[in-house]
């Protein structure tokens, strides 16, 4: 809808598709210069660590789940990880397998959901995929048959496919036989290719000419894997800290306009710095060295250099993550003996716990206190959508400044496909958009 008041045109967009949640942006342009970008996150917080407090320390991992059903893996494992962190205890290695497991499932649906359901339609001109498959059919097929494998892995190792209820405390509540990961292998061998063929598919796109100086945040797996379930948290400008100083280098704010918080480095002089990036991106930048050879060969022949700096091209790096996941997942299947015990025994303790693992978006931050009765006292949560929120009104302020000339459709649709790049997850952070553009 656009408005023409006193000078003022106002382009009015009530909900942004192809993502969750809802909520506002606002941009003001004078003359020929962009003064003012806000996303205006308006959707009434969910209270999650609130929930938490009081609750039974092991009750976070189906609490937390329902956060999202997209990425509930994410919150499920960050979750198991602090608390364990709190209590002293480190779960044996044949458990952390079977948990990144778990985690490559989640990577390919939700990966695969990203890219064909709610990106591709931008590059490729149509309103969603649904359009999309009626001139495509066998395009669109090709994703939902990707995302089906993450979901019956999903389903196998977490007890269900959104939502899953088999993770605990320590590890498992059964753990899967090695019969039934073999059934596994066909359809992931058939994935990864799928995979291969989409990353070719995807890096023929037409990409908006856009280069941004990000500050990269991501996970380094201790092990030298790429980052899925653990690891340090590292930085592009030279951080390299154990979880448990997370919140040392990294705070949240809050902002008027916005019933998400914000996040920016500890060390910033205002709410307008220290703005940061986090997911493929970040990860790529910090990890790309630990992709499996066939990966990188794949990045060689694609030409993706080793630090992207296009927000656009996001969608490239998700496919080859997508293969790396299909591949890490034959990986441990194909080594796996089921544990003498799914789970080991996580007895309370007082104390502060810290858990963090690499959600599809990014970067996932948890914290709980606990005291010696097992009652959980504090918890925070800091997803990566509500991390990046900064970093994408920076993207919309440069990309709007870019694009002034374009008429306010074009711009409108240029902005929604500049959010989707960051794949948000506005129920997690709390919800978004309507847009709004003054040209005075």
């Amino acid at each position: 809808m656009t408005q023409v008041v006193s000078g003022t045109r106002t382009l009015s967009v009530e909900v942004l598709s192809r993502v969750e949640g809802e909520g506002a942006m606002h941009v003001t342009v004078d003359g020929d210069v962009v003064r003012d970008v806000e996303l205006r996150i308006f959707e009434p917080p969910r209270f999650f660590e609130a929930l938490l407090r009081g609750r039974a320390y092991t009750e976070p991992p189906d609490i937390t789940a329902r956060i999202c059903g997209i990425c509930p893996v994410a919150y499920q494992i960050s979750s198991v990880q602090a608390i364990e962190d709190a209590c002293g205890v480190t779960v044996p290695d044949d458990i952390r397998a079977l948990r990144r497991l778990l985690y490559c499932g989640e990577w390919i649906e939700s990966h695969g959901l990203h890219i064909y359901l709610l990106h591709a339609p931008d590059f490729l001109g149509y309103p969603s995929a649904i359009h999309l498959a009626t001139d495509h059919r066998e395009i669109v097929q090709r994703g939902l048959d990707m995302k089906k494998v993450g979901n019956d892995l999903v389903d196998l190792v977490g007890g269900r496919a959104i939502h899953p209820i088999n993770v605990r405390l320590g590890g498992f509540y059964r753990a899967p036989r090695r019969d039934e990961l073999a059934g596994l292998v066909e359809p992931l061998r058939r994935a990864a290719d799928q995979a291969e063929e989409t990353a070719r598919w995807v890096n023929g796109f037409a990409f908006p000419d856009v280069e941004r100086d990000y500050e990269f945040v991501a996970l380094s797996d201790p092990d030298g894997r790429y980052p899925i379930d653990t690891g340090r948290v590292v930085s592009s400008s030279g951080v390299d800290v154990p979880v448990q100083e997370f919140s040392e280098h990294f705070v949240e704010y809050h902002v008027a306009r916005s019933t998400a918080l914000h996040s920016r480095t500890a060390g910033a002089a205002s709410e307008d710095e220290g703005h940061y990036h986090v997911g493929p991106l970040a990860r790529w930048a910090l990890n790309r060295d630990r992709l499996s050879p066939r990966c990188l060969a794949l990045a060689d022949e694609l030409g993706v250099p080793a630090v992207v700096r296009n927000p656009f091209r996001s969608v490239v790096v998700r496919a080859i993550e997508t293969l790396y996941a299909c591949e890490e997942a034959l990986r441990i299947v194909d080594s796996y003996t089921p544990p003498a015990e799914p789970a080991i025994a996580v007895p309370a303790r007082a104390g502060t716990g810290h858990g963090v693992s690499e959600a599809p978006r990014g970067l996932l931050y948890h914290r709980y206190r606990i005291d010696g009765e097992g009652t959980i006292t504090d918890a925070v949560i800091t997803p990566p959508t509500a991390q990046n929120l900064p970093t994408i009104e920076d993207d919309l302020r440069a990309v709007v400044q870019a694009n002034l000339a374009l008429d306010d459709e074009a711009l409108r649709l240029l902005s929604e496909h500049a959010i989707r790049n960051y794949d948000p997850c506005i129920s997690c952070s709390t919800h978004f958009l309507r847009l709004t553009i003054d040209r005075r």
